[in-house]
């Protein structure tokens, strides 16, 4: 057992701070969370963090991100946090939900572990590495802050996250997020039951993207996951021009004229996914 370790001491303003964090279900925290609970000055803050790092109290997670360490991990000093905590912290209060395939993760729709934290948000930041998690960012317009739903990632703590439905149509959209067009047809098949298809509907064409309006259709006819009405709405809102099924391969394959796709994914390999 290691001898020099920190004892973690705990000081009254230190104490404070922790408690109101803890009432606050906030673990994950700034140099201004410490300015505004304990009173202090920006340096007295600064400093009244650094010493609670260096008792093992906290670990820094990036300049100017903490997150607390639970009691009950005893004398260890590092901690990372739940990644999804972190990725709401990061966007310091912007619009945002956890997407993608991070999404899909949590959804249960797909069969592989997940190693990116992907957050859309319409604040734009860089994507990182804290601790060994990745963290990738996709900005968007906040007109497209819809399809939203509460997901608790702890017994306090809950993140925003893409319903099942706004899950897929951001995978239609952008495929190179969840590992390409069948990932998203297989996470699309395993959650059939609990799927709306006029909720899929009213979100493709809200968000006015031809593709996804192209790709959604074709999906749902080929696994007979809509009725025709719904299908019907989507066929009315087609131009003239075509779309690749998946934009990650290469321009090839038969062009379907009712969903104006290129199909350049074998059909075999989409009818595969019903054994998912």
């Amino acid at each position: 057992m290691k001898q020099n370790r920190p004892l973690k001491t705990v000081g009254p303003q230190t104490a404070h701070l922790i408690a109101a964090l803890y009432d606050r279900a906030q673990t994950t925290f700034t140099n201004s969370d410490v300015i505004s609970i304990t009173g202090l000055d920006a340096p007295s803050a600064r400093s009244l963090v650094r010493k609670a790092e260096a008792r093992g109290l906290i670990t820094r997670l990036k300049p100017d991100l903490f997150v607390l360490v639970p009691p009950e991990l005893g004398s260890a000093t590092e901690f990372s946090g739940n990644p999804y905590l972190t990725a709401r912290a990061m966007v310091a209060g912007a619009g945002y939900y956890i997407s993608h395939a991070s999404a899909m993760e949590l959804h249960r729709m797909v069969t592989q572990p997940q190693f990116t934290i992907f957050t859309s948000t319409t604040r734009r930041l860089r994507n990182t590495t804290i601790k060994g998690a990745q963290f990738q960012f996709v900005f968007i317009r906040p007109e497209h802050l819809f399809g939203l739903a509460n997901h608790w990632v702890t017994k306090q703590d809950s993140v925003r996250i893409s319903d099942i439905e706004r899950t897929v149509i951001d995978g239609l959209r952008q495929s190179e997020y969840c590992g390409g067009i069948t990932e998203v047809a297989k996470g699309l098949w395993i959650q059939r039951r609990d799927l709306e298809p006029g909720r899929l509907v009213e979100y493709a064409l809200r968000l006015q993207v031809g593709a996804v309006i192209r790709r959604l259709g074709y999906l749902l006819e080929l696994y007979g996951l809509a009725p025709e009405p719904e299908l019907e709405r989507l066929r009315s809102a087609l131009t003239a021009t075509y779309s690749l099924l998946d934009p990650l391969l290469p321009a090839e394959g038969p062009h379907l004229a009712s969903w104006r796709l290129r199909l350049n994914v074998a059909i075999e390999e989409l009818e595969a996914v019903r054994s998912t």
